[in-house]
C-alpha cells in the first residue's frame, strides 16, 4: 500500500558561497531531485524565528513522497545522486535528511 512521506532536509551555504548556494537550490537542486527520485513535489524555506530548541541549520527543503516502502527512500536518493549537479556551495558537512511517514490523513481547514 502506497503511503506519504515528507523528506525534511536541513542545509546551508558553505561559508562566502551564499548566491550560489541560493541559485543552485532554488533553480537547479529541487527540481533534479524531483526529476531523478519520482517524487511528487519540493519547496525550499529559510528560518526566520524559533522558540525553543534552536534550529541547528537556516535553510529548509521538504519534499513530498508517495512510497510503498518508506525505509528505500534514502537508499534510492543516494542511488540516483550522479543524476544530479553536485554544487561545492552546499556545505554537504551539516547537511541533514529525515525521512516522515504520514501516521493519519491529512487535516485541511474548513473554509
Amino acid at each position: 500500500m502506497v503511503s506519504k512521506q515528507l523528506v525534511v532536509v536541513l542545509t546551508e551555504a558553505t561559508d562566502g558561497m551564499q548566491d550560489e548556494y541560493d541559485d543552485y537550490y532554488e533553480n537547479t537542486h529541487l527540481d533534479e531531485v524531483i526529476a531523478s527520485t519520482g517524487w511528487k513535489a519540493a519547496r525550499r524555506y529559510k528560518l526566520v524565528d524559533e522558540a525553543g530548541e534552536p534550529c541547528p541549520l537556516p535553510f529548509l527543503a521538504i519534499y513530498e513522497v508517495d512510497q510503498e516502502d518508506a525505509k528505500a527512500i534514502l537508499p534510492h536518493l543516494n542511488a540516483t545522486r550522479d543524476q544530479r549537479q553536485q554544487s561545492k556551495s552546499l556545505n554537504k558537512r551539516t547537511g541533514r535528511v529525515w525521512v516522515f511517514d504520514a501516521t493519519g490523513p491529512e487535516h485541511t481547514s474548513q473554509s
